[in-house]
């Protein structure tokens, strides 16, 4: 049994992908090539935005927002310490201080109403100047854009959605990628929707933020490539990976249909999973639970372990009480709902060729 099986996908997209493959290596163009520009259009229309911006990285689509926006040394950005670590490092790379906020315990998304005391707390010590929020929709579960809006609005703060986890979501019909002044994604392999690399993307309906995003992942050209404009990186795509997931993309709701089959078997007997509010949409890019404490869930691994199905912790430790960021200041205590699910949380196989016959066997173990 495999956790995520890439396999079982690829046998479905083999032949027309080794056939776009064979086009790439006939033209040459490697990098940026016209696959590139092909999968950029159709992202933008399955997400209803004006601009898709591919990049390198799903880490590289949250770091080249910061850049257009001038974030640095001096600035506070605001977002979970209950996920994966390139959403706190992009902050620090920039010299910018990263504000953890704790999450609901239900959705493990950001806590709107402690989101409102962290900024007050920073606008009333006075040392840094409030700039940005990153919501994290975490495990595919978009977060709550409409109070987060209303938030980032109040105290004049722009808004990255980290669509990481959860491309092919919606709230309300409305398709992630739209949420926030800009989204960004990750087409990892493990996610909704994967490349067979690293590859990720920026969504966004801001035509001038648009330009600077797309300056700064091609080291910050515009119109001569020889003359940067600005300080930018090498955050480009390249087109075989563009080209698996034009592939991919193609039979992706069909994948999101299946996996939403597997959540709702899953859910039949599990009721400590991760809470869905009505009109939200998951892309289900992980299955978890929450177990009553640490030792149950060892003992859970284990007995997994034991008959050969895998299982996950995401996520082990909450950054704020990750060794690298020590010298923010933070201490155990600090964010008691993301401790706490860092201590009890497991990560059950899920992906759209998971059997009902596979399901039960981990049921099996778990109910």
């Amino acid at each position: 049994m495999e956790f995520l099986d890439l396999k079982a996908q690829q046998n479905r997209i083999r032949k027309p992908l080794e056939k776009r493959i064979k086009k790439i290596l006939d033209h040459g163009a490697y990098i940026m090539g016209p696959e590139v520009f092909e999968l950029e259009e159709k992202l933008a229309d399955y997400c209803g935005v004006k601009h898709a911006i591919s990049c390198s990285s799903g880490t590289d689509a949250l770091l080249i927002p910061l850049m257009a926006w001038g974030i640095g040394p001096g600035d506070a950005v605001f977002t979970t310490p209950f996920t994966y670590v390139a959403t706190a490092e992009v902050i620090s790379i920039l010299g910018a201080t990263p504000i953890f906020v704790d999450v609901y315990e239900s959705t493990y998304n950001i806590d709107c109403e402690k989101l409102e005391i962290e900024i007050n707390k920073v606008i009333n010590e006075g040392k840094l100047k409030p700039k940005a929020i990153i919501p994290v929709d975490l495990f595919g579960l978009p977060a709550r854009y409409r109070l987060i809006d209303k938030i980032a609005k109040k105290y004049n703060l722009k808004v990255i959605e980290d669509a990481a986890q959860s491309f092919g979501g919606s709230i309300r019909g409305n398709k992630v990628g739209n949420f926030g002044d800009i989204a960004a994604t990750s087409f990892y392999p493990a996610k909704p929707l994967g490349c067979y690399g690293d590859g990720g993307a920026i969504f966004t309906n801001d035509d001038n933020l648009a330009e600077e995003c797309k300056a700064i992942r091609i080291h910050g050209t515009k119109k001569d490539k020889y003359n940067s404009e600005m300080i930018g990186l090498n955050g480009r795509l390249d087109s075989i990976q563009a080209a698996v997931l034009l592939e991919k993309l193609s039979i992706f709701d069909e994948e999101l249909e299946m996996r939403n089959e597997v959540n709702f078997h899953y859910r039949k007997h599990l009721n400590n999973a991760q809470y869905h509010p009505k009109d939200y949409q998951s892309a289900h890019a992980l299955f978890s639970i929450v177990l009553r404490s640490n030792e149950k869930r060892d003992e859970i691994v284990d007995r997994l372990s034991q008959n050969k199905i895998p299982s996950v912790i995401y996520y082990k430790y909450p950054i704020h009480l990750m060794q690298a960021f020590n010298y923010l200041g933070y201490s155990n205590g600090d964010f008691p709902v993301s401790e706490m699910l860092s201590l009890q949380i497991i990560s059950l196989p899920m992906h759209p060729y998971l059997t009902e016959t596979e399901q039960k066997k981990i049921l099996k173990y778990i109910v």
